[in-house]
């Protein structure tokens, strides 16, 4: 579920440099397309937990995927029909829709599968979504040099990616919002609360909120930081993102163990606290030390999100609509972020503007103790 969804959504993106010269588009303009699907995600995320909660996972993630894939097919299609690029918007927000609530569902079940086995896993299906963008950017690559346009490489990626998810979706649990033995029914007032009205949900959100920036940064920026600040060429720029991701990719498939050693609370400070430091390597050292310090970053950056995924989940009865929450606040921040620090960068340069991440990190230790277990457990 979670590669194919990486796979799709990071096949997109490597189509646009292509839509964008076929379609003679402004900056301007393609950011009124990439604004569709943030805008669709925006939409379908805090309205997954409702939909999740009243048709089941299965039935809520297979109409999810089916959105994204007519929205995706949609989009590719009217690249080379439509008169104008407003036509393809309206598909991109119907992708973005599903994907939203895709994401939730696939977090949802991955809450449930960690739950059942008892130990800390989260990380590696957020890893295999990893994967499956760098799978996704490749074949794109691939497709573009062998000329293979956009209208036929979407639908074959779709037709892989959602099939492949659809299959995947046959081997979800029982919904986890269904009350186990000894838990308070869903007629509760504690299940009939709203989840935005908890404290702890929003306080797991803020934490994932800075998780995300932390990452979504790093993605939008890094590059640009070190060609402006460290006066690198471009290729070396990418070199640095490309550290960044491998060495966040890398903890989330190791770092599990560390987790369920020492516990949320311990490890999420620890490596707030080591995203920080990674941020002052990459401003204010060295060439090598600002390389080495995109490694540091992504190890930092690697577990916030998908430990917060993991903490929205802990109560399987309310888990659909605490994930929803805590979902929204992450992909605003992951959305929002980069270009927000884009204006920062405006008055301090780039590199100088990857601080602000540095400082979310410090902020978000204050609130990792809200990611401590909802259970009998000492973490």
């Amino acid at each position: 579920m979670f590669a194919a969804n990486g796979f799709a959504f990071a096949t997109w993106m490597s189509r646009i440099p292509d839509i964008r010269d076929h379609l003679g588009l402004s900056p301007g303009q393609l950011s009124v397309l990439l604004l569709a699907i943030s805008i669709g995600s925006l939409v379908g995320l805090p309205l997954a937990g409702r939909l999740l909660e009243r048709w089941g996972p299965l039935l809520g993630t297979r109409l999810a995927i089916l959105a994204a894939a007519v929205g995706l097919v949609g989009a590719s299609a009217m690249v080379e029909v439509a008169p104008s690029f407003v036509w393809i918007a309206p598909f991109l927000a119907v992708f973005g829709l599903g994907n939203g609530v895709w994401d939730v569902s696939q977090n949802l079940e991955g809450a449930t599968v960690e739950q059942r086995m008892g130990r800390a896993i989260m990380p590696w299906f957020h890893a295999a979504f990893s994967g499956g963008t760098v799978l996704g950017s490749l074949t794109g690559a691939g497709a573009i040099v062998i000329g293979v346009p956009v209208q036929l490489h979407i639908p074959v990626v779709v037709l892989i990616a959602g099939g492949t998810a659809w299959l995947a979706s046959s081997g979800f649990l029982p919904s986890p919002s269904e009350p186990r033995t000894g838990q308070m029914p869903p007629t509760s007032s504690v299940a009939r609360t709203s989840a935005w009205l908890e404290p702890r949900t929003w306080l797991v959100g803020v934490m994932v909120m800075a998780a995300s920036f932390t990452e979504g940064t790093a993605n939008d920026w890094m590059a640009v930081a070190f060609v402006s600040g460290h006066h690198v060429p471009s290729s070396m720029g990418v070199l640095g993102v490309s550290i960044f991701l491998t060495a966040m990719t890398l903890t989330r498939v190791l770092g599990t163990k560390a987790l369920d050693r020492y516990g949320r609370v311990v490890l999420l400070s620890g490596l707030f606290a080591t995203a920080t430091i990674g941020c002052l390597m990459v401003v204010f050292g060295n060439l090598v030390v600002a390389y080495a310090g995109a490694a540091v970053w992504g190890i930092g950056a690697s577990l916030g999100f998908p430990v917060g995924m993991s903490a929205a989940s802990d109560e399987p009865m309310r888990a659909a609509a605490r994930l929803s929450v805590v979902s929204t606040l992450g992909y605003t921040a992951f959305l929002g972020g980069p270009p927000l620090l884009g204006f920062l960068g405006d008055h301090v340069g780039p590199l100088n503007a990857l601080l602000a991440v540095g400082v979310a990190a410090l902020l978000a230790i204050a609130v990792v103790p809200a990611a401590r277990p909802r259970r009998e457990d000492p973490r």
